[in-house]
């Protein structure tokens, strides 16, 4: 249904909706509030609630890029700066509320949207002070905790930090890669749907039956990934089991953000860079036990590092997950794994996930 939905009225708020307010900055998208908030609020909701696959986020950036354009048009503001800097801030202001992590969401418009973003002093200002409303009204509602729990972890000994770097030399081969199957899974389901609606729709909810069936079956392996983090990263599944729900859900979330249904891909990413990291982890407590090492370091540095070897946002993905999980004093750690998989990400070659040939297939699939 949320399929239909977005299809028919609002083809724009289909995907995660980041690439429409970056081509929205850029002057190259229009921005249909009225159509895409009620569409992008309710699909989210739809495809959320049935266990699909897919992040928040994409969706609070966009409705707060939407939210932006309408106070404009509402109060008439005119300047094509005025336009952009409420684009901006409202897209800041959504996802930090989506992760309750209100530096992430000001690094993510600085960091991530660099090329669309115009710095002036007027923008980041306006920036600030939309996060800060937005993460004082999530608070307010949600109480001042860490969105995901997984408790104070040990810090890593000077010592250890090399293993970090293997971990961030892993995510960089890996991040290329799935950034490639993301392009080549929305081409596979372009080419099965050929545009029309009754077959996208048709798709759209088969891949909804099949991640509410995994609800049941294997829980660990459908939704976005939230309730999965904390118990991977107090090592309650084994090596086979880790393996399995790496395995499902990076299918699943292939299936699910290349179909185009609302939805992120931060989310589902985080929860992938977790599993790999614990798994690394554990690997790494069996063959190095004099280091007293806890895999649980390992996953929170996960976590970050997928994002920055596939979106090239290192330091977006280092805050966000400091804030989401209250253990800032993993920041050293962090940095060496998102450093090593950036930089490796960028010596293959691999583009970002939101670069202009992503877009490109973005715009083609509704992703």
């Amino acid at each position: 249904m949320a399929t239909f939905w977005w299809r028919k009225y609002a083809p724009e708020a289909g995907g995660s909706g980041i690439p429409e307010i970056e081509g929205a900055l850029e002057d190259q998208r229009p921005v249909r509030w009225w159509r895409v908030l009620p569409v992008k609020f309710f699909g989210g909701l739809g495809t959320l609630g049935g266990g699909m696959v897919l992040g928040r986020e994409g969706p609070t950036v966009q409705i707060g890029g939407n939210i932006g354009r309408m106070v404009l048009d509402i109060f008439r503001l005119k300047g094509d700066e005025a336009r952009h800097t409420l684009l901006a801030t409202g897209a800041a202001a959504g996802l930090a509320a989506a992760f309750n992590a209100p530096l992430a969401g000001i690094l993510f418009i600085i960091e991530e949207m660099r090329p669309q973003f115009r710095y002036t002093l007027i923008s980041i200002k306006a920036v600030f002070i939309g996060v800060i409303m937005s993460t004082i009204m999530y608070r307010i509602f949600n109480h001042e905790v860490a969105l995901i729990d997984v408790g104070k972890l040990s810090d890593a000994p000077l010592n250890t930090l090399w293993l970090y770097l293997i971990l961030g030399i892993i995510f960089g081969i890996f991040g290329p890669i799935f950034n490639k199957w993301v392009l080549g899974m929305q081409d596979l389901l372009h080419r099965v749907h050929g545009g029309n609606i009754t077959k996208w729709v048709l798709m759209g909810g088969a891949i909804g039956g099949l991640c509410g069936l995994l609800g049941f079956v294997a829980p660990a392996t459908s939704g976005g990934g939230f309730n999965l983090i904390p118990i991977a990263t107090a090592g309650n599944f084994s090596m086979g089991m880790l393996v399995f729900i790496f395995v499902a859900r990076v299918i699943t979330t292939l299936l699910c953000f290349s179909s185009g249904a609302p939805g992120g891909i931060f989310a589902p990413m985080l929860a992938l860079g977790t599993v790999l990291g614990t798994a690394f982890g554990m690997v790494a407590v069996e063959l190095f036990p004099q280091y007293h090492l806890e895999a649980g370091t390992f996953a929170i540095a996960g976590m970050g590092a997928l994002l920055a070897a596939s979106i090239r946002a290192p330091l977006t993905g280092i805050i966000l997950v400091l804030e989401m999980t209250d253990n800032y004093q993993l920041i050293l750690p962090m940095i060496i794994t998102g450093l090593g998989a950036t930089l490796l990400a960028q010596f293959t070659g691999g583009k970002p996930l939101y670069s202009g040939d992503s877009c490109a297939h973005a715009g083609k699939t509704g992703s």
